[in-house]
């Protein structure tokens, strides 16, 4: 009862708390994006990856009609595969200017930069599927809301799927740090002595050493790839975790209740796991929030600096990394909209830590 009504009371404190909550609100978009990022996206194309060359770095709102050439070999996808890594391309997307129907040809004009085009003839066979086929279905005209990166994909798209990547590492990079930092502090501050000398001490040397360097180390180890950026992440988020909950294990450890559970006979694991663990929950989650919004920035870093996810899957790190260069020409959006995502869902993940901090009183 006591616990549930702390939860209550709590739950009840961080609704006052309307930065929090907004942060909040902005994760739980984020991660209904993450989800159905390829229902949601207009390339819905595995990693986003539709390349069209010719229409490559514009500007948002740039619009373009495409003539959709029907691929023989193209694979369909069924609703799970399609929410999990996107549908196959049925079509090749050739963008054009005009378009005429002569007997059994179409002709178009094919756009192939700003003020140039050239004329190409594709046989009916090539676009129709069927006689009665209309051409008019084949053609369409979309918008890049976002624009379009350097090899013609669209940015908005790739934003989209690049969600996943950032709450997939902050998700497994917490989870891993919390197990080790919960695992190793109550060790340390539970039984004290030679155990939390030689503990510590291994913080310690962990510690010393800048993050982005062990990221280095261990990604080196492990190789550069989707899944090493969450074990590289999680393993060097792990030691303010272990220090924090020593600490709070330190403080309880002395308290009556405790020592009634060793006059009961308690087994040490059941006194750390059910009795102490849960009076440092508050902390742990205000941790948590905060080691998700580090694990976004340094995936976010990693993928720039061309050791974390590798292309063409989407990261916001890696489209700054890949667009940083229209920043000083004709335009920098293609680099400055990832950037500002990245912005808002870490500023989404502290804003909430900050309210978790207020609501579960951590400080006393």
């Amino acid at each position: 009862m006591h616990s549930n009504s702390f939860l209550q009371t709590a739950l009840k404190k961080l609704r006052r708390y309307k930065a929090a909550m907004a942060g909040l609100i902005c994760i739980f978009i984020a991660l209904l994006v993450a989800i159905f990022a390829y229902w949601i996206a207009p390339d819905p194309s595995p990693n986003a990856n539709r390349m069209i060359l010719e229409i490559s770095g514009q500007s948002p709102g740039f619009k373009m009609k495409y003539l959709k050439l029907k691929k023989t070999d193209a694979k369909k996808a069924g609703i799970i595969e399609r929410t999990v890594s996107g549908k196959p391309d049925q079509f090749t997307w050739i963008p054009i200017t005009s378009y005429a129907v002569k007997n059994d040809s179409i002709i178009v004009q094919k756009y192939v930069d700003e003020g140039i085009t050239e004329r190409i003839a594709y046989a009916n066979s090539a676009v129709l599927t069927m006689a009665q086929d209309d051409v008019g279905e084949y053609i369409e005209e979309r918008t890049n809301w976002l624009g379009t990166d350097k090899y013609g994909r669209d940015i908005l798209s790739r934003l989209i799927v690049g969600t996943r990547v950032s709450l997939s590492v902050g998700s497994i990079a917490v989870l891993i740090s919390l197990t080790l930092g919960i695992l190793l502090g109550a060790l340390a501050g539970y039984y004290r002595g030679r155990t939390d000398d030689t503990i510590m001490w291994f913080i310690n040397v962990v510690w010393s050493i800048p993050t982005l360097l062990l990221v280095f180390a261990i990604t080196l180890v492990l190789g550069k790839g989707f899944w090493q950026v969450f074990v590289a992440v999680g393993l060097t988020l792990w030691v303010s975790v272990a220090r924090m909950i020593r600490g709070q294990v330190f403080s309880i450890r002395e308290l009556e209740y405790i020592e009634a559970t060793r006059a009961l006979g308690y087994s040490d694991i059941r006194t750390i796991v059910v009795h102490i663990l849960p009076n440092v929950l508050g902390p742990v989650l205000v941790m948590g929030a905060s080691n998700f919004a580090t694990a976004i920035v340094i995936e976010a870093g990693l993928s720039f600096l061309g050791v974390g996810v590798q292309p063409p899957q989407p990261s916001w790190g890696l489209m700054i990394k890949e667009n940083y260069n229209f920043i000083i020409t004709n335009n920098p959006m293609l680099a400055i909209v990832p950037g500002l995502a990245i912005m808002v869902l870490v500023l989404s993940f502290n804003l909430l830590g900050n309210g978790l901090r207020d609501a579960l009183d951590v400080r006393s």
